[in-house]
């Protein structure tokens, strides 16, 4: 096992402070994010009831990649870990790459979710520049990761709760109204819109398959729990009981929530009259609906940007390390955070308070394309990693691995191919292929910077 230290040039050393219950909800609130309560109505309108397939399959796929990134992390929890992994198995320009990426992917992200901040906060204060709420999404979220991984923690398990409270609360309600009318003069709805106004696969199987890339966009952020490795305080037990707990919250939380939608409103009249969340909790008599899942999303949102200043500070920290960033990131403050790293992303970030100055209506779309291809690029390095990792044991040592991969190898290169057909479908779809044209153009920027500038630590001797 590799040194749970990780010392550095800083004050102090990553201080193992994440606990049980932190990691358990992160991995919780990572699976549930911004577009599962105001954007699942456009995956509804591709795939009608079908959706809850599409998720259904993409949950398997994640189920694999996040016990693949499990039997790394708990074998070597180190910060930076798939990027770690990456550099280890598979050399050094991958872990250069795979690093780099996953830093760029949060970093757009995190884009995203501080103009979501933004444009709920308008909700409520509709004359108020869209940028300045922006701005203090982001210096709220920096300086929690600033002060120590527990604050950090903290935010996020209260965060998740929120957000699980929230949805828990939408499938009982629903439940009631489906079976015993509540809201709706006691008649009780049944399950029949799931199968009528066109079938329960309105758009044919191509609506599925459309609707795939946006369901992988929505798991974007689960393979975070592989970064909490090198600071939880237990990594071979938090570890594998977030990772095996990812399936089941997939179906709760997506599949359940959508069941209870869909079997309330007819699929073609949802996104036509705001959240579906908003029209169920209205429907079960809650006048202030839209406020509460208005104030809800800002939660989520601040989730997601919490979650993902700590990737990329974790992230540029494990590249500094490795030689592929400058050696500065390494740098530790006397409360374990890496600070120089952290306060670099947070500078960087303001790019995005600047987009909402200048181009408020257009980041969405322009951050949206670039975040699904870098995510998929990371999956497939985790799992390319893990191949390798499991080749390398002894047969002794992978008699002795404490978590183990389901099914491997099969079970690897079934995911691979999976995602291999997902980017198939990115080229496919004319309204999905900027994502291949930004993704393969910054690939090969990356490459081209290692090159000139002889990043690898093979050229830091």
């Amino acid at each position: 096992m590799s040194n749970l230290g990780n010392t550095s040039a800083g004050d102090g050393e990553l201080k193992r402070d994440l606990s049980e219950r932190h990691i358990r909800m992160m991995a919780l609130g990572a699976c549930i994010g911004v577009g599962l309560f105001l954007g699942s109505a456009k995956a509804i309108e591709m795939a009608g009831p079908a959706i809850m397939l599409s998720y259904l399959i993409g949950g398997i796929a994640i189920l694999s990649i996040m016990r693949a990134l499990g039997e790394m992390a708990v074998h070597t929890p180190v910060a930076g870990s798939f990027s770690k992994y990456a550099q280890d198995y598979l050399g050094p320009m991958a872990g250069y790459i795979t690093g780099w990426n996953y830093w760029f992917l949060w970093i757009v992200s995190c884009v995203a979710e501080i103009t979501a901040v933004a444009i709920y906060m308008g909700f409520w204060f509709p004359d108020m520049p869209r940028w300045i709420w922006a701005l203090a999404a982001l210096l709220s979220m920096g300086s929690v990761n600033l002060i120590a991984v527990k604050a950090f923690g903290e935010f996020e398990f209260w965060f998740a709760l929120i957000k699980v409270v929230t949805i828990i609360a939408m499938i009982f309600g629903g439940i009631g109204i489906i079976a015993f009318g509540v809201g709706n003069n006691g008649v009780a709805l049944g399950i029949s819109n799931l199968w009528t106004n066109g079938g329960f696969m309105p758009h044919g199987v191509q609506g599925v398959l459309m609707s795939l890339q946006m369901v992988i966009f929505a798991y974007l952020g689960v393979e975070m729990i592989g970064l909490t490795a090198g600071e939880a305080r237990n990594p071979e037990k938090t570890i594998p009981q977030a990772t095996n707990s990812v399936f089941w919250r997939i179906l709760l939380f997506y599949v359940g929530a959508l069941f209870v939608i869909l079997s309330i409103y007819p699929w073609n009249q949802i996104g036509t009259q705001g959240s579906p969340f908003v029209m169920t909790f209205e429907r079960l008599g809650i006048k202030t609906a839209a406020g509460i899942i208005n104030f809800v999303v800002i939660t989520a949102a601040l989730s997601s940007c919490n979650g993902g200043i700590f990737s990329t500070g974790r992230m540029l920290f494990s590249l500094a390390q490795n030689g592929h960033a400058p050696k500065s990131f390494t740098s530790i403050s006397r409360s374990g955070v890496p600070h120089i790293a952290l306060i670099s992303t947070i500078i960087i970030l303001m790019i995005g308070v600047f987009l909402n100055y200048v181009m408020p209506e257009k980041v969405f779309a322009i951050v949206t394309s670039i975040a699904t291809f870098s995510g998929i690029l990371t999956w497939i390095m985790i799992l390319l990693a893990q191949l390798k990792f499991r080749r390398s044991l002894s047969a002794d040592e992978n008699a002795k691995l404490k978590y183990r991969m389901w099914l491997w190898p099969f079970s690897s290169y079934f995911t691979l191919s999976f995602l291999a057909f997902v980017v198939g479908l990115l080229a496919w779809f004319e309204e999905t292929r900027v994502a291949l044209y930004v993704g393969f153009t910054f690939l090969f920027i990356l490459v081209a910077i290692y090159k000139i500038f002889k990043l690898g630590p093979e050229h830091q001797k």
